[in-house]
């Protein structure tokens, strides 16, 4: 953007403008300067009249190099696919159809028309057409200059191509090649080095590249492309990979946008080696992923932007670059395989139950086809993982062969895949540390896995992370029952970008009405909470997760959230939410609720919500509770540009601090009934709070306890941090548990003990006497209890 005196004055005096030089290295410092005075010495020599063109032969004078399969086995592809995935392939050619007359499904729209002619800097959504002019002067978050960037961009990285390509395989009657060349033909003349939105990011240029490679491949025996039309797009890509290489964003987004300009500019480099610097460009574009799966992949295997599409995103990018340098003789070190296991088997976790949680954003684009853009997509890179790794969980959980493994790996792919036995993993919880992630899962039917976000913003800015700490999501049988809203859009005139990504958003506690992270631009927080996860227990029977988040600290008057989650396999989740600091505040607990679902009020602290096909989900608060209850609707985003109304359960309360809330959920189903009642204990001291649930077939006693030292409440003692038992409905103990903790007494009896604290210990009572659990090392004894307990 071009700037009068006065402004370009001001921006020079902006103390944060030199803040953030102060902030940068030598190395940023000479990067930033360097590509800055590339971009306007390229904007000055096109006002000279310069056009640019790539440096490449005049014509193609070898053929291209393999891509992922030979040409000899594209014929055998083409026939593959259309015998494996008959469907998609007729779906295919009906969209091909749609492309011919210029109608596209971009992101969450579809059928989009751009008319006759295309105008290829147009948000035909919004109407918004960006202004020719230098691509660094466009102001790309400006929605009454550019409209939605996204939905420009989408068109423009030409995965269409993809379509058309492999409709012209199938038909062989010219047509879709012919639509794909007059398309391409069109695009360069309406997009000419520097000008315009389709150069200003060079991830776009990089995603554009590999789309002209996969139809280049596709199309290499095709009567109907010209020699000249080859030489031609040889041309465009050596000029792509000299943006690429020129304006790689190392500084400005180290994320998926630096992975997918290596990514671009190691295709072309790898693709295209009669190009003069093909070999540099391989080298530099491998060793920067290599060096990203190395950086960003935290030792969890969760990429380290804490959003799942975006962990998906990078996985994508690894797989097909580990597949290509494999196909060409590239060595693959054993520390990037082990990378690439290590976010898939993540991602097996989080899927085992189905629809796995959209934590963050979700860019709405994917690598091989942008239209497996919806949350029930992102288990995709399971089947190729399935069939790279010969994993069986990976090929269960992905439910089947994806049209992608075929063409990354061909027949063989196909084939390695079906001859692995599906192994179904064995529903298990597990907390992956340094990404925050826990996941409680069921062993029973029906199949229900809880997750909960307990870790930090994503890396840098947070950028593409939601106000959401310590939000839970909940899938049921393959469905999604409790998630968050989405993203829906990045730019708009109305602010939804704030509103999807805040914490109203989601499954979590608002203090004041306010964000847990305070926001600063439209991909950055000013600042974020700090979590910290004070106990994660998987036991046999139950799982545990205390945690909390200092983000309302901020507050004249500073709050902490703490909220634990105690599940009872396969029965019920509590979930306790303590708010510690002073005053008064106005305190807010959302449950949305998946689209589709219908919750109603079943009593006066008894929701229920259920929809045609799944199990039900009761929701029990405690008698007395105070807050004030409403069923409302909010909204849910389930792709990009695209928002459904859902309903939600919420809680509200203007509360003195400290306060406490407690939520039971339950799923029912396969002989589970909901509990009949939760009740709040009468607590004596402070620092310990207790919880009765009432089934019809047992009574449960719940206690947690902030003290560090011993504690009573009603007939139990202890010091224990949470305290668990069970027993019937005539009073017969059934179970005991406790976390972290040395004794348990039953009106002053000892019931439980160890000489020294153990960190968790369950005890059961089985046909042949009492069963106990614990940790290897640790040993707790059991008194003789009592036949019964009030």
């Amino acid at each position: 953007m071009r700037c009068s005196g006065d402004s370009a004055v001001k921006q020079f005096l902006n103390p944060t403008l030199w803040q953030r030089l102060a902030s940068m290295s030598a190395a940023e410092l000479l990067d930033r300067a360097r590509q800055d005075i590339a971009k306007r010495r390229d904007a000055m020599l096109y006002r000279l009249g310069r056009r640019f063109e790539g440096d490449a032969p005049l014509a193609a004078t070898a053929a291209p190099a393999h891509f992922f399969f030979e040409p000899g086995e594209l014929a055998d592809l083409v026939a593959l696919y259309r015998s494996r995935f008959p469907d998609e392939a007729k779906a295919l050619l009906e969209r091909a159809e749609r492309i011919c007359r210029h109608r596209f499904d971009l992101l969450g729209y579809e059928d989009v028309d751009y008319g006759p002619e295309i105008d290829w800097h147009l948000d035909a959504v919004n109407g918004r057409s960006a202004p020719r002019k230098p691509w660094h002067q466009i102001r790309l978050l400006d929605f009454e200059e550019v409209g939605d960037a996204k939905v420009t961009w989408e068109l423009n990285r030409h995965q269409h191509f993809f379509t058309l390509a492999l409709a012209e395989c199938m038909t062989r009657d010219g047509r879709f090649a012919g639509e794909l060349v007059r398309q391409w033909t069109s695009w360069r003349a309406d997009n000419p080095y520097p000008i315009g939105i389709n150069w200003a990011s060079s991830l776009e240029v990089a995603f554009r590249a590999m789309s002209w490679l996969w139809a280049r491949s596709l199309l290499e025996k095709c009567p109907h492309v010209s020699g000249e039309f080859r030489a031609e797009m040889l041309r465009a890509l050596a000029l792509g990979a000299r943006h690429i290489e020129t304006h790689f964003s190392t500084y400005s987004s180290p994320n998926t946008h630096l992975l997918g300009e290596a990514m671009g500019l190691f295709f072309i480099g790898t693709l295209c080696p009669e190009l003069p610097r093909a070999e540099g460009w391989q080298r530099k574009s491998w060793r920067i992923i290599l060096e990203h799966a190395e950086q960003k992949v935290l030792d969890d295997g969760f990429y380290f932007e804490q959003s799942t599409y975006y962990h998906v995103y990078a996985l994508d990018f690894f797989l097909h670059a580990r597949i290509l340098a494999a196909v060409k003789g590239i060595a693959v070190p054993a520390e990037f395989d082990q990378t690439i296991r290590n976010m898939l088997e993540l991602l097996c976790v989080l899927g085992c139950a189905g629809m796995p949680p959209r934590w963050g954003d979700d860019d709405g684009g994917r690598v091989f086809d942008g239209r497996r853009n919806r949350a029930e997509h992102l288990l995709d890179p399971l089947s190729t993982g399935a069939a790279l790794f010969g994993r069986g969980d990976f090929k269960s959980v992905a439910g089947g062969l994806r049209a992608e493994t075929l063409w990354l790996l061909g027949r063989r792919g196909a084939e390695k895949f079906d001859q692995i036995p599906a192994q179904a993993p064995e529903r298990q919880s597990a907390y992956f540390r340094e990404s925050g992630i826990c996941v409680m899962a069921g062993s029973e039917a029906p199949g229900q896995q809880m997750a909960i976000d307990a870790g930090p913003l994503g890396g840098g800015t947070g950028g593409h992370s939601h106000a959401d700490t310590l939000g839970l999501h909940l899938a049921v049988d393959g469905q999604e029952c409790l998630g968050d809203a989405g993203t829906y859009r990045y730019v708009t005139a109305s602010g939804d970008r704030n509103a999807f990504r805040g914490s109203a958003a989601h499954n979590v506690l608002l203090v004041d009405g306010k964000d847990h992270a305070e926001l600063g631009g439209p991909f950055s927080w000013r600042s974020r909470p700090n979590v910290q996860v004070e106990l994660w227990v998987a036991g046999e029977s139950f799982d545990l997760l205390a945690a909390g988040h200092d983000g309302y600290a901020r507050l004249p008057k500073p709050v902490r959230h703490l909220r634990s989650v105690f599940y009872l396999r396969n029965q019920f989740w509590l979930v306790r939410d303590i708010v510690l600091g002073s005053g008064a505040h106005d305190l807010e607990i959302n449950w949305h609720l998946a689209p589709g679902m219908q919750p109603e009020t079943t009593g006066a602290n008894r929701f229920r919500a259920e929809a045609s096909g799944r199990a039900a989900i009761v929701f029990l608060v405690p008698d007395g509770h105070g807050w004030q209850p409403s069923l409302e609707t909010g909204w849910y985003s389930p792709a990009y540009g695209r928002k459904v109304q859902s309903p939600m359960l919420r809680f509200r309360q203007r509360a003195q601090l400290p306060a406490e809330f407690a939520t039971m959920i339950c799923v029912t189903g396969a002989g589970v009934e909901a509990p009949d009642s939760l009740v709040r204990m009468d607590a004596h001291a402070s620092g310990v709070s207790g919880y009765e649930i009432n089934t019809a077939q047992a009574r449960h006693v719940l206690i947690f306890s902030e003290c560090d030292g011993d504690w009573a409440l009603g007939p139990w003692s202890s010091d224990a941090k949470v305290f668990y038992c069970r027993r019937t409905m005539s009073g017969a103990l059934q179970q005991l548990a406790f976390v972290q903790g040395s004794f348990v007494k039953h009106n002053n009896q000892k019931v439980l003990f160890a000489d020294r604290r153990a960190t968790r210990c369950e005890a059961c009572r089985e046909a042949a006497g009492w069963r106990i659990s614990c940790p290897a090392g640790e040993t707790v004894k059991i008194a003789e209890l009592p036949e019964k307990a009030n």
